[in-house]
């Protein structure tokens, strides 16, 4: 029986071809080529003016952050449950992460427990686009005119994702993403943030570049102190072959995801949603087991394990790790995670590999 990953990427000759150019001849003058290739192709992907090619999601959220001046004793909100890696660029710059519950349809940020969790002290709102579902980005940007705080997107879930026509990203004052290999589409690790903001752009192009300003004439003469988050040619390479498949990669997703959710019918739980006017990216498809059912989380990870089936659990919430302060009153994040499992999702993932995880949770329940 073979072993069915819960991701991984795919990768073609197109990818493969391009890599071995830039290992072999993107050197010297071109050893920027291949990057700034995929940041213009990722930039008209999304309809937006800027896009800077970095090292990792968390790189472009600390770089986006440090240019908006976040700083000690600065507060930024976002939603408890979310993986570490949307919170951990706040601290990075002294400042504290504010969680928020979630609702209970797409399990991202509520609104509402967000505008009582602004004060003074806030400095940003990161709406973080939680495996492909999508933010109410309306009522944020709503907050964000009324109270003057800037709503950045965490979209690294969400490539392919639409809210009422703008890709996941092009919204807030600036998008970062992530290509690790787990994505949609991949670089192995790295990012992009993304912006239609010409001052902020200026900034973190300096900030991503060690603090050396684009207009600085003297050489190794950084300006401010900066960052080390460039993406590699090599890397870039990867992304520009991928970024030429993007449609057929997305489509993909939604093959995975329509498939599940037809022979998941009947069962009592909930999958991904997609509201009107939206498009779902589905980067990762998850059942949320409907409450009142018997449900042993654990139980059905060793059912999958023991059909060579990987399961990969919902994120905790980020308040009951060590680092922060538990917050068992955020009711809905507590109570999704231990219902909540993520199914494999890869691109070449066949109907007969589906079929076994659906029988699989169909004996289960």
């Amino acid at each position: 029986m073979s072993r069915i990953y819960y991701t991984k990427p795919s990768i073609t000759e197109l990818e493969i071809r391009y890599a071995t150019d830039a290992a072999t001849n993107g050197w010297g003058e071109r050893c920027y080529e291949y990057i700034t290739r995929f940041e213009d192709a990722f930039r008209q992907h999304l309809n937006v003016k800027y896009a800077i090619a970095t090292s990792s999601c968390t790189g472009a959220l600390h770089m986006g952050l440090a240019a908006l001046g976040v700083g000690p004793d600065d507060e930024v909100i976002l939603a408890d449950l979310n993986w570490i890696a949307s919170a951990a660029p706040v601290t990075y710059l002294g400042a504290k992460p504010v969680f928020v519950d979630v609702l209970t349809d797409t399990w991202c940020i509520d609104s509402e427990k967000t505008k009582e969790a602004i004060t003074p002290k806030t400095k940003a709102i990161i709406a973080v686009h939680l495996y492909g579902n999508l933010c109410n980005m309306k009522a944020l940007l709503d907050l964000g005119r009324r109270y003057n705080v800037p709503i950045i997107e965490d979209a690294a879930e969400a490539i392919g994702s639409v809210y009422h026509g703008k890709r996941a990203g092009s919204m807030g004052i600036f998008g970062a993403f992530s290509f690790h290999g787990t994505k949609t589409i991949t670089t192995g690790e790295g990012g992009m943030f993304v912006t239609n903001d010409d001052n902020l752009y200026e900034k973190v192009l300096t900030l991503s570049n060690h603090g050396r300003a684009r207009g600085q004439t003297k050489q190794f003469w950084p300006d401010i102190i900066g960052f080390k988050y460039k993406m590699s040619n090599i890397q870039a390479a990867i992304g520009c072959a991928q970024m030429e498949r993007i449609e057929e990669l997305i489509t993909g997703k939604h093959r995975i995801f329509n498939t599940y959710k037809k022979n998941l019918s009947g069962l009592p739980l909930k999958m991904n949603p997609e509201h009107e006017g939206t498009v779902n990216g589905y980067w990762m498809p998850t059942i949320i087991v409907d409450e009142g059912t018997p449900f042993d989380r654990q139980a059905l990870l060793d059912d999958f394990k023991l059909n060579e089936i990987d399961g990969r659990v919902f994120f905790w919430p980020l308040s009951m790790l060590p680092a922060f302060k538990n917050q068992p009153e955020h009711k809905v994040s507590y109570g999704l995670f231990t219902r909540a499992v993520n199914l494999p999702s890869y691109h070449d993932l066949s109907d007969e590999e589906m079929r076994r995880v659906i029988d699989l949770l169909r004996k289960y329940f």
